[in-house]
Protein backbone atom coordinates (compact mmCIF):
# COMPACT_ATOMS: atom_id res chain seq x y z
CA UNK A 1 0.00 0.00 0.00
CA UNK A 2 1.61 3.29 -1.01
CA UNK A 3 1.08 5.62 2.03
CA UNK A 4 -0.36 9.66 1.43
CA UNK A 5 1.71 11.85 3.34
CA UNK A 6 -0.77 15.21 4.31
CA UNK A 7 1.62 16.30 7.47
CA UNK A 8 3.45 18.71 5.08
CA UNK A 9 3.24 21.64 7.89
CA UNK A 10 5.13 19.20 10.28
CA UNK A 11 7.74 18.40 7.44
CA UNK A 12 8.02 17.61 3.85
CA UNK A 13 10.20 15.47 1.19
CA UNK A 14 13.15 16.39 -0.14
CA UNK A 15 12.52 17.28 -3.42
CA UNK A 16 14.92 15.17 -6.23
CA UNK A 17 16.26 18.29 -7.78
CA UNK A 18 17.41 19.33 -3.75
CA UNK A 19 18.95 16.01 -3.13
CA UNK A 20 20.82 16.20 -6.41
CA UNK A 21 22.26 19.45 -5.79
CA UNK A 22 23.26 18.63 -2.27
CA UNK A 23 25.26 14.87 -2.98
CA UNK A 24 28.13 16.74 -4.66
CA UNK A 25 28.57 18.70 -1.38
CA UNK A 26 28.86 15.29 0.92
CA UNK A 27 31.75 13.93 -1.10
CA UNK A 28 33.03 15.70 -3.66
CA UNK A 29 33.01 18.99 -2.61
CA UNK A 30 33.40 18.58 1.35
CA UNK A 31 35.43 21.60 2.06
CA UNK A 32 34.77 23.82 5.26
CA UNK A 33 33.19 27.20 3.08
CA UNK A 34 36.21 29.60 5.33
CA UNK A 35 39.14 27.85 3.80
CA UNK A 36 40.58 29.50 1.36
CA UNK A 37 42.22 26.66 -0.64
CA UNK A 38 39.89 25.52 -3.74
CA UNK A 39 38.20 22.87 -2.37
CA UNK A 40 37.27 25.77 0.63
CA UNK A 41 36.39 28.53 -1.86
CA UNK A 42 33.89 25.81 -3.94
CA UNK A 43 31.98 25.37 -0.49
CA UNK A 44 31.87 29.00 -0.80
CA UNK A 45 30.93 29.74 -3.66
CA UNK A 46 28.01 26.95 -3.00
CA UNK A 47 27.00 29.00 -0.12
CA UNK A 48 26.75 32.49 -1.42
CA UNK A 49 24.88 30.74 -4.38
CA UNK A 50 22.50 29.29 -1.66
CA UNK A 51 22.12 33.03 -0.44
CA UNK A 52 21.60 34.31 -3.83
CA UNK A 53 18.58 32.29 -4.60
CA UNK A 54 17.05 32.47 -0.93
CA UNK A 55 17.37 36.09 -0.95
CA UNK A 56 15.69 36.01 -4.33
CA UNK A 57 12.59 34.50 -2.98
CA UNK A 58 12.50 37.20 -0.27
CA UNK A 59 13.56 39.80 -2.33
CA UNK A 60 15.84 41.23 -0.21
CA UNK A 61 19.94 41.49 -0.58
CA UNK A 62 22.47 38.66 -0.09
CA UNK A 63 24.00 40.38 2.50
CA UNK A 64 20.78 40.37 4.58
CA UNK A 65 20.67 36.84 5.02
CA UNK A 66 21.36 34.62 7.72
CA UNK A 67 21.67 30.77 7.74
CA UNK A 68 21.18 28.58 10.70
CA UNK A 69 20.07 25.49 11.84
CA UNK A 70 16.35 25.88 10.78
CA UNK A 71 13.07 27.90 12.25
CA UNK A 72 13.69 27.70 15.65
CA UNK A 73 17.03 29.16 15.82
CA UNK A 74 16.14 31.82 13.37
CA UNK A 75 13.29 32.87 15.48
CA UNK A 76 15.50 32.61 18.72
CA UNK A 77 17.93 34.90 17.20
CA UNK A 78 15.40 37.93 16.12
CA UNK A 79 13.99 37.87 19.65
CA UNK A 80 17.69 37.45 21.85
CA UNK A 81 19.68 39.45 18.84
CA UNK A 82 17.08 42.67 19.24
CA UNK A 83 16.05 42.42 22.84
CA UNK A 84 17.54 43.22 26.60
CA UNK A 85 16.49 43.81 29.92
CA UNK A 86 13.32 46.33 30.20
CA UNK A 87 12.68 46.21 26.51
CA UNK A 88 9.14 45.53 25.53
CA UNK A 89 8.52 43.07 22.88
CA UNK A 90 4.49 42.49 21.60
CA UNK A 91 3.83 38.85 20.07
CA UNK A 92 0.52 36.51 19.95
CA UNK A 93 -1.19 34.05 21.80
CA UNK A 94 -0.82 32.15 18.25
CA UNK A 95 2.25 31.92 18.08
CA UNK A 96 4.47 28.85 17.41
CA UNK A 97 6.29 27.86 20.67
CA UNK A 98 9.70 28.67 19.09
CA UNK A 99 8.75 32.86 19.51
CA UNK A 100 6.60 32.31 22.41
CA UNK A 101 8.85 29.77 24.53
CA UNK A 102 11.81 32.28 23.67
CA UNK A 103 9.97 35.56 24.46
CA UNK A 104 8.55 33.87 28.20
CA UNK A 105 12.60 33.52 28.78
CA UNK A 106 13.30 36.59 27.99
CA UNK A 107 10.60 37.95 30.55
CA UNK A 108 12.97 36.00 32.93
CA UNK A 109 15.96 37.91 32.08
CA UNK A 110 13.76 41.18 32.32
CA UNK A 111 11.96 41.46 29.38
CA UNK A 112 8.33 42.90 28.97
CA UNK A 113 5.62 40.72 26.95
CA UNK A 114 2.28 41.74 25.76
CA UNK A 115 0.78 38.55 23.89
CA UNK A 116 -2.28 39.92 21.48
CA UNK A 117 -5.26 37.61 21.07
CA UNK A 118 -6.77 36.47 18.10
CA UNK A 119 -10.34 36.35 16.97
CA UNK A 120 -12.64 33.04 16.64
CA UNK A 121 -10.81 33.06 13.22
CA UNK A 122 -7.17 32.58 14.09
CA UNK A 123 -6.75 36.79 12.77
CA UNK A 124 -5.28 39.24 15.13
CA UNK A 125 -6.56 43.15 14.83
CA UNK A 126 -3.26 45.51 13.75
CA UNK A 127 -5.51 47.86 15.91
CA UNK A 128 -4.67 45.60 19.25
CA UNK A 129 -0.90 45.97 18.33
CA UNK A 130 -0.98 49.44 18.17
CA UNK A 131 -2.61 49.86 21.14
CA UNK A 132 0.09 47.39 22.87
CA UNK A 133 3.06 49.79 22.18
CA UNK A 134 5.00 51.71 24.94
CA UNK A 135 7.56 54.05 25.13
CA UNK A 136 10.06 50.31 25.34
CA UNK A 137 8.21 48.72 22.63
CA UNK A 138 11.64 47.22 20.87
CA UNK A 139 9.86 44.37 18.78
CA UNK A 140 6.85 43.49 17.77
CA UNK A 141 6.70 39.57 16.73
CA UNK A 142 3.54 38.09 14.39
CA UNK A 143 3.44 35.10 12.15
CA UNK A 144 2.75 34.94 8.84
CA UNK A 145 0.88 32.15 8.64
CA UNK A 146 0.10 29.89 11.67
CA UNK A 147 1.14 26.10 11.48
CA UNK A 148 -1.53 24.69 12.64
CA UNK A 149 -4.69 26.86 10.91
CA UNK A 150 -2.83 28.35 7.90
CA UNK A 151 -4.35 31.44 8.62
CA UNK A 152 -2.74 34.43 6.95
CA UNK A 153 -2.08 37.14 9.19
CA UNK A 154 -2.05 41.43 8.11
CA UNK A 155 1.44 41.19 8.16
CA UNK A 156 1.75 44.38 5.78
CA UNK A 157 -0.62 45.96 7.84
CA UNK A 158 1.34 45.46 11.49
CA UNK A 159 4.78 46.00 9.61
CA UNK A 160 3.98 49.90 8.92
CA UNK A 161 2.19 50.48 12.61
CA UNK A 162 6.01 49.12 13.45
CA UNK A 163 7.91 51.01 11.11
CA UNK A 164 5.90 54.19 11.94
CA UNK A 165 6.65 53.72 15.41
CA UNK A 166 10.21 52.95 15.51
CA UNK A 167 9.86 49.24 16.20
CA UNK A 168 11.99 46.45 14.76
CA UNK A 169 9.30 44.12 13.10
CA UNK A 170 9.88 40.31 13.17
CA UNK A 171 7.63 37.25 11.45
CA UNK A 172 7.84 33.74 11.28
CA UNK A 173 7.35 32.77 7.83
CA UNK A 174 8.04 29.54 8.23
CA UNK A 175 4.84 27.92 6.98
CA UNK A 176 5.07 30.39 4.10
CA UNK A 177 7.79 30.60 2.26
CA UNK A 178 7.20 28.86 -0.70
CA UNK A 179 3.68 28.76 -0.65
CA UNK A 180 2.77 32.14 -1.43
CA UNK A 181 5.13 34.96 -2.62
CA UNK A 182 6.85 37.28 0.28
CA UNK A 183 8.63 40.32 -0.77
CA UNK A 184 10.41 41.79 2.92
CA UNK A 185 9.96 45.46 0.86
CA UNK A 186 6.24 44.76 1.00
CA UNK A 187 5.67 43.48 4.51
CA UNK A 188 7.92 45.66 6.40
CA UNK A 189 9.56 43.48 8.34
CA UNK A 190 13.33 43.88 9.83
CA UNK A 191 13.71 40.15 10.97
CA UNK A 192 11.61 37.05 8.70
CA UNK A 193 12.39 33.33 9.08
CA UNK A 194 12.29 30.77 7.59
CA UNK A 195 13.20 26.72 7.78
CA UNK A 196 14.38 24.35 4.94
CA UNK A 197 12.19 21.38 5.64
CA UNK A 198 8.94 23.30 5.53
CA UNK A 199 9.43 23.64 2.02
CA UNK A 200 11.11 20.31 0.78
CA UNK A 201 14.64 21.43 1.63
CA UNK A 202 16.11 18.95 4.52
CA UNK A 203 16.09 19.26 7.90
CA UNK A 204 17.90 21.45 10.21
CA UNK A 205 19.10 24.24 7.61
CA UNK A 206 17.09 27.66 7.69
CA UNK A 207 17.14 31.54 7.59
CA UNK A 208 16.77 34.99 9.04
CA UNK A 209 16.33 37.33 7.07
CA UNK A 210 18.22 40.60 8.71
CA UNK A 211 17.30 43.77 7.12
CA UNK A 212 20.61 46.08 6.30
CA UNK A 213 21.37 48.31 9.58
CA UNK A 214 19.28 46.11 12.68
CA UNK A 215 21.52 45.51 15.02
CA UNK A 216 21.80 41.98 16.04
CA UNK A 217 23.70 40.76 18.75
CA UNK A 218 25.11 36.92 17.83
CA UNK A 219 23.42 34.20 20.29
CA UNK A 220 26.14 31.94 18.99
CA UNK A 221 29.96 32.95 19.45
CA UNK A 222 33.11 32.00 17.93
CA UNK A 223 34.30 32.63 14.39
CA UNK A 224 32.76 35.59 12.17
CA UNK A 225 31.10 33.29 10.34
CA UNK A 226 27.24 34.55 8.39
CA UNK A 227 29.21 38.38 8.73
CA UNK A 228 29.57 37.72 12.63
CA UNK A 229 26.18 36.98 13.14
CA UNK A 230 25.57 33.40 13.68
CA UNK A 231 28.98 31.72 14.21
CA UNK A 232 29.97 27.92 13.67
CA UNK A 233 30.84 26.47 9.96
CA UNK A 234 27.96 26.62 7.38
CA UNK A 235 26.32 23.16 6.75
CA UNK A 236 26.87 23.48 3.26
CA UNK A 237 24.94 20.59 1.83
CA UNK A 238 21.89 21.83 3.73
CA UNK A 239 22.62 25.29 2.72
CA UNK A 240 22.83 23.97 -0.82
CA UNK A 241 19.42 22.39 -0.66
CA UNK A 242 18.01 25.28 0.79
CA UNK A 243 19.00 27.70 -1.86
CA UNK A 244 18.06 25.03 -4.67
CA UNK A 245 14.37 24.54 -2.73
CA UNK A 246 13.60 28.06 -3.03
CA UNK A 247 14.89 28.49 -6.63
CA UNK A 248 12.36 26.19 -7.22
CA UNK A 249 9.77 27.37 -4.58
CA UNK A 250 10.09 30.49 -7.02
CA UNK A 251 9.44 28.78 -10.72
CA UNK A 252 6.88 27.06 -9.21
CA UNK A 253 5.02 30.23 -7.84
CA UNK A 254 5.64 31.77 -11.08
CA UNK A 255 4.02 28.66 -12.90
CA UNK A 256 0.90 29.15 -10.63
CA UNK A 257 1.61 25.86 -7.94
CA UNK A 258 -0.11 27.98 -5.68
CA UNK A 259 -3.12 28.03 -7.32
CA UNK A 260 -3.16 24.07 -8.25
CA UNK A 261 -2.41 23.01 -4.66
CA UNK A 262 -5.10 25.58 -3.11
CA UNK A 263 -7.50 23.71 -5.94
CA UNK A 264 -6.22 20.02 -4.36
CA UNK A 265 -7.19 21.63 -0.64
CA UNK A 266 -10.15 22.90 -1.20
CA UNK A 267 -11.09 19.33 -3.12
CA UNK A 268 -10.32 17.76 -0.17
CA UNK A 269 -12.07 20.45 2.37
CA UNK A 270 -15.64 20.30 0.00
CA UNK A 271 -15.46 17.10 -0.16
CA UNK A 272 -15.28 16.61 4.04
CA UNK A 273 -17.49 18.99 4.61
CA UNK A 274 -20.14 17.91 2.18
CA UNK A 275 -20.00 14.46 3.38
CA UNK A 276 -19.67 14.45 6.91
CA UNK A 277 -22.42 16.22 9.14
CA UNK A 278 -21.27 18.44 12.33
CA UNK A 279 -17.39 19.21 11.27
CA UNK A 280 -16.21 22.71 10.30
CA UNK A 281 -13.00 24.34 9.23
CA UNK A 282 -11.02 25.87 11.61
CA UNK A 283 -9.86 29.87 11.14
CA UNK A 284 -10.96 31.83 8.48
CA UNK A 285 -11.44 30.35 4.86
CA UNK A 286 -10.48 33.56 2.74
CA UNK A 287 -7.33 33.95 4.13
CA UNK A 288 -5.36 30.77 4.40
CA UNK A 289 -2.24 29.51 2.31
CA UNK A 290 -3.01 27.36 -0.06
CA UNK A 291 -1.74 23.89 1.41
CA UNK A 292 -3.22 23.83 4.55
CA UNK A 293 -7.18 22.74 6.18
CA UNK A 294 -7.93 22.28 9.88
CA UNK A 295 -11.14 20.69 10.58
CA UNK A 296 -13.46 20.08 13.71
CA UNK A 297 -14.94 16.82 13.55
CA UNK A 298 -17.95 16.71 16.62
CA UNK A 299 -17.46 13.71 19.05
CA UNK A 300 -14.32 12.55 17.56
CA UNK A 301 -10.83 11.50 19.16
CA UNK A 302 -8.05 13.55 17.16
CA UNK A 303 -5.65 10.97 18.46
CA UNK A 304 -7.85 8.20 17.53
CA UNK A 305 -8.36 9.74 13.95
CA UNK A 306 -4.77 10.33 13.44
CA UNK A 307 -3.85 6.78 14.33
CA UNK A 308 -6.82 5.29 12.04
CA UNK A 309 -5.84 7.03 9.25
CA UNK A 310 -2.07 6.07 9.77
CA UNK A 311 -3.13 2.25 9.99
CA UNK A 312 -4.99 2.93 6.49
CA UNK A 313 -1.51 4.68 5.13
CA UNK A 314 -2.53 8.22 5.65
CA UNK A 315 -0.41 10.27 7.61
CA UNK A 316 -2.41 13.76 9.32
CA UNK A 317 -1.97 15.53 12.46
CA UNK A 318 -3.69 16.66 15.48
CA UNK A 319 -1.48 19.67 16.13
CA UNK A 320 1.79 20.57 15.45
CA UNK A 321 4.68 18.28 15.42
CA UNK A 322 6.43 20.37 18.02
CA UNK A 323 3.72 19.55 20.52
CA UNK A 324 3.45 15.98 19.55
CA UNK A 325 2.96 13.91 22.64
CA UNK A 326 1.45 16.74 24.56
CA UNK A 327 -1.83 16.04 26.68
CA UNK A 328 -2.75 19.89 26.00
CA UNK A 329 -5.27 20.81 23.60
CA UNK A 330 -4.14 23.28 20.82
CA UNK A 331 -2.74 26.48 22.49
CA UNK A 332 -3.48 28.01 18.86
CA UNK A 333 -7.49 26.32 19.03
CA UNK A 334 -7.62 27.37 22.46
CA UNK A 335 -6.87 30.97 21.95
CA UNK A 336 -9.40 31.31 18.79
CA UNK A 337 -11.91 30.41 21.45
CA UNK A 338 -12.23 26.02 20.94
CA UNK A 339 -13.02 24.62 24.09
CA UNK A 340 -10.53 21.52 25.03
CA UNK A 341 -12.89 19.28 23.57
CA UNK A 342 -12.98 21.12 19.88
CA UNK A 343 -9.66 21.71 20.23
CA UNK A 344 -8.62 17.49 20.40
CA UNK A 345 -11.28 16.73 17.97
CA UNK A 346 -9.81 18.70 15.21
CA UNK A 347 -7.26 17.65 12.71
CA UNK A 348 -4.62 19.06 10.42
CA UNK A 349 -4.44 18.26 6.92
CA UNK A 350 -1.43 19.62 5.33
CA UNK A 351 -0.73 19.29 1.66
CA UNK A 352 2.83 19.15 -0.16
CA UNK A 353 4.23 19.10 -3.61
CA UNK A 354 3.92 15.91 -4.03
CA UNK A 355 0.40 15.43 -3.15
CA UNK A 356 -1.86 14.70 -6.20
CA UNK A 357 -5.55 14.35 -6.85
CA UNK A 358 -5.91 10.66 -6.56
CA UNK A 359 -4.34 11.00 -2.99
CA UNK A 360 -6.99 13.48 -2.00
CA UNK A 361 -9.64 11.28 -3.39
CA UNK A 362 -8.40 8.60 -1.06
CA UNK A 363 -7.91 10.78 1.39
CA UNK A 364 -11.33 11.71 1.41
CA UNK A 365 -12.77 8.10 0.98
CA UNK A 366 -11.14 6.91 4.17
CA UNK A 367 -11.93 10.01 6.31
CA UNK A 368 -15.70 9.31 5.53
CA UNK A 369 -15.44 5.97 6.79
CA UNK A 370 -13.32 6.35 9.48
CA UNK A 371 -15.27 9.19 11.03
CA UNK A 372 -18.42 7.42 10.84
CA UNK A 373 -16.73 4.34 12.98
CA UNK A 374 -15.03 6.33 15.43
CA UNK A 375 -18.72 8.16 15.91
CA UNK A 376 -20.25 5.05 16.35
CA UNK A 377 -18.02 4.22 19.17
CA UNK A 378 -18.40 7.47 20.74
CA UNK A 379 -20.91 7.92 23.50
CA UNK A 380 -21.45 11.36 22.55
CA UNK A 381 -22.10 11.31 19.50
CA UNK A 382 -26.21 10.62 18.06
CA UNK A 383 -26.34 12.66 14.73
CA UNK A 384 -26.27 11.23 11.53
CA UNK A 385 -22.07 10.99 10.52
CA UNK A 386 -22.32 10.61 6.61
CA UNK A 387 -24.67 12.79 3.99
CA UNK A 388 -26.38 10.65 1.98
Amino acid sequence: MRRIYLDNNASTPVLPEVLAAMQPYFSESFGNASSIHQNGQEARFAVENARENVARLLGCGVSEIVFTSGGTEADNLAMSGTLSPGDHVITTAIEHHAVLHACRHLVSLGCQLTEIPADGDGLVAPDDIRRALRPNTRLISVMFANNETGVLQPVAEIGKIARDAGVHFHTDAVQVAGKVPVDVSYINCDLLSISGHKMHAPQGVGALYVRKGTRLRAMMLGGAHERSRRAGTENVPGIVGLGKAAESARTGLTRGDDSTMRALRDRLEQGILHSVEDCRINGSPAVRTPNTSNIQFDSVDGESFVISLDLKGIAVSSGAACSSGATEPSHVLLAMGLTPAQARSSIRFSLGKQNTADDVDRTLATVIGTVARLRQMSPNFSSVAVRS
